[in-house]
C-alpha cells in the first residue's frame, strides 16, 4: 500500500509538471500572438499616420503653388511698355513652357538692354534641351523615362515703382523624372526705366548692411514660425544663403519682397517662398540718394 501511495504521488507530480509546462507553452503562444497583433496594429497606425502626413504635405504644396500663381502684379498697368512672349514645346521626353517679358523698344530704343539680357539668360531653349537629353541618357529604362517626362515651366510677375523702375519675378517650376512634386526656383530683376540699366542690392541698400537686413528678415520669419501653423519646420536664413540671394527681391511702392528657392528657408511642403518687408522697417538700411526709387 505504501508503495502504491508513493507511485501515485510521483505520477501526480509528473502530471502537474506536464500541465504546468503545457499552460506555460499556451501562455507563451498567447503572449506571442498578442505581441504580433500589437506590432501589426502599431505598423498599421504608423502607415496611416505616414499617409496622413503625405496627404497634408501634398495639400500644403498645392496651397503654396496656388498663392504663387495667384499673386497679384501690375502686368495690366504696364501693358503699354511690356510685351509678353511665350515658348511652348511638347516633345516625347520633355515639355517646355516659358513665358517672359520684353520691353517695347519703340517707346525707348535703350530698352534693348533689357531684352538682350532676357534673351541670353532665360530663352536658352537649346541649352535646356541638351541638358535634359543628357540627363535622360543616364537611365537605361527608357520606358520609365518616357512615362515620366520632364517639365520646365517659367512664368513671371512684374511690378512698378513711380514709373521709374520695373521689378520682375521669374518663378521656375521644374518637374524631374521620378519626383513626386515639382521644385521651385526664383530669379528677380530690377530695371531702371529712366537710365535703362539693371540695379542690384548695393543700389538700394547701404554697403555692408547685409547682416542688419538679414536680421530684419529673420525677425519677420520667426514671427510667422511662432504664430502660423503652416510655417512648421521652417528655419532662419543663414548668412551664406542670404549673400547668395541678396539680389533676389522685387519692389513695389510699399514693400520689398525677398524670394528664396525651395528648402532655403522652408521645406517644399510648408511655409512660403518669400518674406515681405514694409518700407518703414527698411529705413535704417536704405541708401540715401536721389536715384533710389524706394525713397520716392
Amino acid at each position: 500500500m505504501r508503495y502504491f501511495l508513493i507511485h501515485f504521488f510521483l505520477l501526480s507530480l509528473i502530471a502537474c509538471k506536464n500541465d504546468s509546462e503545457k499552460n506555460s507553452l499556451e501562455n507563451l503562444k498567447l503572449e506571442n500572438s498578442e505581441s504580433k497583433m500589437i506590432d501589426r496594429q502599431m505598423k498599421d497606425s504608423l502607415n496611416i499616420s505616414e499617409k496622413n502626413i503625405e496627404l497634408q504635405q501634398v495639400k500644403s504644396i498645392e496651397i503654396k503653388r496656388k498663392e504663387l500663381y495667384e499673386k497679384k502684379d501690375e502686368k495690366i498697368e504696364l501693358e503699354k511698355i511690356l510685351i509678353s512672349k511665350e515658348i511652348f514645346k511638347d516633345e516625347d521626353l520633355y515639355v517646355l513652357d516659358f513665358k517672359y517679358p520684353f520691353l517695347n523698344e519703340k517707346i525707348k530704343p535703350s530698352y534693348a538692354n533689357f531684352n538682350e539680357y532676357i534673351s541670353k539668360s532665360y530663352i536658352d531653349v537649346k541649352g535646356i534641351e541638351a541638358q535634359i537629353l543628357e540627363d535622360k541618357e543616364l537611365y537605361c529604362d527608357t520606358i520609365r523615362v518616357n512615362k515620366n517626362r520632364e517639365r520646365r515651366k517659367v512664368d513671371y510677375k512684374v511690378y512698378n515703382i513711380n514709373e521709374k523702375l520695373i521689378s520682375v519675378l521669374f518663378y521656375k517650376e521644374n518637374y524631374y523624372s521620378g519626383a513626386m512634386h515639382p521644385s521651385y526656383t526664383f530669379d528677380c530683376l530690377n530695371f531702371d526705366l529712366t537710365r535703362s540699366i539693371f540695379m542690384n542690392y548695393e543700389d538700394f541698400f547701404i554697403e555692408g548692411s547685409e547682416e542688419q537686413l538679414r536680421g530684419i528678415l529673420n525677425e519677420l520669419l520667426n514671427q510667422k514660425i511662432d504664430s502660423v501653423e503652416l510655417f512648421y519646420d521652417c528655419w532662419e536664413i543663414s548668412e551664406d544663403d542670404f549673400f547668395d540671394y541678396k539680389n533676389n527681391f522685387v519692389l513695389d511702392d510699399d514693400s520689398v519682397e525677398f524670394f528664396f528657392d525651395d528648402c532655403i528657408i522652408c521645406p517644399s511642403y510648408t511655409g512660403t517662398y518669400s518674406i515681405e518687408i514694409p518700407i518703414e522697417l527698411l529705413m535704417p538700411v536704405l541708401k540715401k540718394y536721389k536715384l533710389n526709387p524706394l525713397l520716392g
